[in-house]
């Protein structure tokens, strides 16, 4: 195994600063690669490459599933780290009971073949509705009898992320949208997560994947997909399509330097970032593990990072805190986020 670099989320656990996000393997979000033997293969060359850690859900449908398959077949399987996320319904939050709880946790950990979850990212749809703690405590008590090792949440702002923590301090990370055009974090959540020793995992750094040459130099693509439309949105408030070619020219220009690609320097710069401790690029079709590989060796230099600050300095940033404006009920960001892809019937 190739030796990459890793972050301790907490005493004894680390984790790859490159994590293997596992939701294109859903059917909602691609499908992934064209057999179940792919994706293994894929998930094996990550892990000779040194990435050792995965990121699932109870939402991405099969990925538990398979990641299970895949860790029951390896010699060394504590050689892993699989993280999930418990996404319950936002509709029936006010009727989430202990026993739902207790029964999603135990149908993650049967999937995944698992006594102990590494990680569970739990997420909490609307703050004005009762029982966010009450589920924090019911999980806390699944970590107490050895069922969750860790706890992380999904997409939380850092007002709901500080009173968790004032109210247990056993929130050890915040998996949080970070990236050149999308850097809400950078307000009040990072600092807050380097003082409070929270690791930012961050995902949509390559913003559903337009930070690449494909699209520098093109007009504006028809047909997107859910994801591209998410992250077209953002590009959209961060100042406009033809705001993003200038940015695309800068990255390219980078990369270039540094015989390298736009996606790598995009995803290295939020890797540096403070408060990140990882972040989550999706596997797809195929593994990235030479694309990662690419990114840990990647050092930007004074210059590089000047450029990239002075460019940003120009640009428009998403207003609020992470996640707040995709909760506003009735605008766009909203519309293309689907909030009830569970049936409990625990």
């Amino acid at each position: 195994m190739i030796e990459v670099p890793r972050v301790e989320l907490a005493l004894g656990y680390s984790v790859a600063n490159i994590i293997n996000g596992c939701w294109q393997l859903s059917p909602g979000h691609g499908g992934g690669p064209s057999s179940t033997r792919n994706t293994k293969n894929h998930f094996a060359q990550l892990i000779d490459h040194g990435f050792t850690t995965f990121d699932c859900a109870d939402i991405y449908t099969g990925t538990e599933e398979i990641l299970g398959e895949f860790r029951r077949s390896l010699v060394n399987r504590d050689q892993i780290q699989i993280h999930t996320k418990f996404v319950p319904n936002k509709q029936s939050l006010g009727q989430l009971n202990d026993r739902k709880i207790d029964a999603a946790i135990d149908l993650s950990r049967k999937k995944l073949g698992v006594d102990r979850l590494d990680l569970v990212q739990f997420h909490w749809w609307d703050y004005d509705v009762p029982g966010l703690e009450r589920m924090y405590e019911r999980l806390l008590f699944a970590k107490s009898i050895g069922k969750i090792r860790l706890l992380g949440v999904t997409n939380f702002n850092t007002k709901q992320l500080r009173n968790l923590i004032e109210h247990d301090a056993s929130i050890v990370s915040v998996q949080t949208q970070f990236s050149l055009v999308d850097r809400r974090p950078e307000q009040i959540m990072s600092p807050f997560c380097v003082e409070n020793r929270v690791g930012m995992l961050s995902y949509g750094v390559l913003a559903g994947g337009f930070f690449s040459e494909k699209f520098l130099g093109q007009q504006l693509p028809t047909g997107l997909n859910r994801s591209q439309q998410k992250y077209r949105l953002i590009i959209d408030d961060a100042g406009g399509w033809e705001k993003f070619q200038k940015l695309l020219d800068l990255l390219d220009d980078i990369a270039k330097k540094h015989n390298s690609k736009i996606h790598s320097i995009a995803s290295r710069w939020v890797l540096d970032q403070p408060g990140v401790a990882a972040i989550v690029l999706g596997i797809g079709s195929r593994s990235r593990a030479t694309e990662n590989q690419a990114i840990a060796r990647i050092q930007l230099d004074a210059e590089d990072r000047q450029h990239i600050c002075q460019f940003l300095a120009t640009q428009r940033d998403p207003r609020g805190d992470p996640y707040d404006f995709e909760r506003e009920v009735g605008n766009e960001h909203h519309k293309i986020i689907h909030t009830d892809l569970q049936d409990f019937t625990a």
